[in-house]
């Protein structure tokens, strides 16, 4: 399942979590948010690929207090599956939920 992954954690600031297997994800994750607003639940579909944001569903925070998003952007099956935030959720946290949980501090 390829999936491209950015988020921040409590000490840490943004970034890459999984490339989705490109060397640099940064374009493909530019051009699949490039059509998305700021709002902190958020899907849009570009072509095949679909870009997903969500805020952590354990309401955890950095340590500035900011809520933590999860973004997104999903390949293939998994992308044609995903058709609102909440499709992305259940499909997507339970694949990241454990590997988050360790990162997070």
């Amino acid at each position: 399942m390829s999936f491209i992954w950015a988020t921040r954690g409590k000490t840490w600031g943004f970034r890459f979590l999984r490339d989705g297997g490109f060397i640099d994800p940064l374009p493909e994750y530019d051009k699949a948010f490039s059509q998305m607003d700021d709002e902190p639940d958020a899907w849009a579909r570009v072509g095949n690929v679909v870009a997903l944001r969500f805020p952590d569903p354990e309401h955890r925070r950095d340590a500035a207090g900011r809520t933590i998003p999860h973004e997104f952007v999903l390949f293939g099956t998994l992308a044609k599956k995903v058709r609102s935030t909440d499709d992305g959720l259940a499909a997507i946290w339970p694949l990241v939920a454990d590997e988050y949980g360790r990162l997070y501090n």
